[in-house]
C-alpha cells in the first residue's frame, strides 16, 4: 500500500456512555499515528450529544485530523425484526451498518472498539493483504462452547473478535453483506450471545483473514499460555507461540476484553495506565472512577491469578457463570438498574 496516496480510515461507533472511553482511543491513536500522512475518523453515533461531537472533532483537529460524524438515529429501526441484545448496549450493532452509511470512496477501514488504545504502528496493520477476504480480525480462542454451537461453529472453528475489525467496505457493498449480516442474525431471533460479534463471525464464516494477536491484544490473555488457548480451539494453531510471545511483549492495539475495565474503581488491570495516560490528555480528564463494584474487581484479581495456576478451573468457572452474567446484565437494563 502506498501511504502517500492512501486515506487511512478509522470507524468508531459510541454514544455519550462511551464518549470518554472513544477519547482515550481516540487520543492514543492520533499520537501514534503522526507518521501515517492522510488519516480520516469516522464516529458511528447513537445519539450522542453535540457537546461531545465538538470536544471529539477538536480533538482529531488539533493533531491536523478531520473527525466525521455520522449519526445512525434509533437502531433499532434499522433492523426488520426486533432486536435482543443480551444486555449489550446497541451502539455495537453499529458497525454493521458503516458500508451503508459511509461515503463510497471509503473502500477500506479499520474498525476499532471504544474500549481499546493504540500504542504502536497501525500502518501495518491497515496495509494487510486480505488475499479476497472480506474483514481481518484476531482469533477469540476462549469463547464458550455453546456460544459457537449457537451460530453452527464447532469447537475447534475459528472465531473471531470484533473489537478491531480491517474491513473491505468494498467487497461489503458488492457481496450486499450488510442484507446477509440481517438475515442471519434474524434467522437467530435477533438474538445473539454477542450479538454483532456472532452475527460477523456466523455470515463471514471462511471469509474473515486471521490477524496477529497483536493487533488486539485482549488484556486478560496475558495470564494465559499458548498452549492453553490452543487446546481451546485447534484453529489457534494458525496463530503460533510466537506471534502469541510478540504479542505479550509488544501489543501495537490493546483491547480492555471482559469485566476488568480500567475506569471501575479497584480495578487491578495491567494495562490501565495506558488508558488513564490518555485519558488524562482529553476534556474528560478527571471524570471519576466507576464505583460500587471494589470487591468485584478483587475478585477478578484472584480470577486472573488463578489462570496462571489452573487454567482448566478457571475456565470451568467462566463457563458456569459467563451467560449467567450477561443475562444479569440484560435484567438490569429492563428493569432501569444498569
Amino acid at each position: 500500500m502506498d501511504w502517500k496516496k492512501e486515506t487511512v480510515n478509522i470507524i468508531y461507533a459510541s454514544n455519550d456512555g462511551y464518549a470518554r472511553h472513544l477519547a482515550a482511543s481516540l487520543l492514543s491513536l492520533l499520537e501514534n499515528g503522526r507518521r501515517i500522512p492522510s488519516m480520516a475518523v469516522y464516529v458511528l453515533s447513537v445519539g450522542m450529544c453535540r457537546e461531545y461531537q465538538k470536544k471529539l472533532k477538536a480533538m482529531a483537529k488539533s493533531h491536523g485530523r478531520e473527525l466525521f460524524v455520522v449519526e445512525l438515529g434509533n437502531l433499532k429501526e434499522r433492523f426488520p425484526y426486533d432486536v435482543d441484545t443480551r444486555g449489550f448496549d446497541i451502539s455495537a450493532m453499529g458497525r454493521l451498518f458503516a458500508p451503508e452509511v459511509l461515503p463510497e470512496e471509503v473502500k477500506r477501514a479499520l474498525y476499532l472498539d471504544c474500549d481499546t488504545i493504540v500504542r504502536g504502528d497501525i500502518r501495518g496493520l491497515y496495509g494487510t493483504d486480505l488475499k479476497g477476504a472480506l474483514a481481518g480480525m484476531v482469533m477469540e480462542p476462549t469463547v464458550y462452547r455453546e456460544m459457537k454451537e449457537t451460530i453452527g461453529m464447532g469447537k475447534d472453528d475459528a472465531y473471531f473478535n470484533s473489537g478491531v475489525i480491517l474491513m473491505d467496505l468494498d467487497g461489503w457493498r458488492r457481496e450486499n453483506v450488510l442484507r446477509q449480516m440481517l438475515d442471519f442474525y434474524g434467522a437467530h431471533a435477533g438474538s445473539l450471545f454477542a450479538c454483532d460479534q456472532d452475527t460477523i463471525n456466523g455470515t463471514l464464516r471462511g471469509r474473515i483473514r486471521s490477524l496477529p494477536p497483536k493487533y488486539n491484544f485482549f488484556t486478560n490473555y496475558r495470564y494465559f499460555r499458548y498452549p492453553t488457548l490452543r487446546n481451546l480451539c485447534r484453529a489457534y494453531e494458525a496463530v503460533g507461540p510466537e506471534q502469541f510471545k510478540e504479542a505479550k511483549r509488544r501489543p501495537v492495539v490493546i483491547h480492555y476484553l471482559g469485566d476488568e475495565r480500567p475506569w471501575i474503581a479497584g480495578n487491578h488491570n495491567h494495562y490501565r495506565r495506558l488508558y488513564e495516560h490518555y485519558l488524562k490528555k482529553t476534556p474528560w480528564r478527571g471524570e471519576p472512577l466507576q464505583k460500587g463494584k471494589v470487591l468485584y474487581m478483587q475478585l477478578w484479581w484472584c480470577f486472573n491469578q488463578m489462570t496462571r495456576i489452573c487454567p482448566p478451573l478457571r475456565l470451568w468457572i467462566s463457563r458456569r457463570l459467563g451467560m449467567k452474567v450477561i443475562d444479569g446484565r440484560k435484567k438490569k437494563r429492563e428493569t432501569g438498574n444498569g
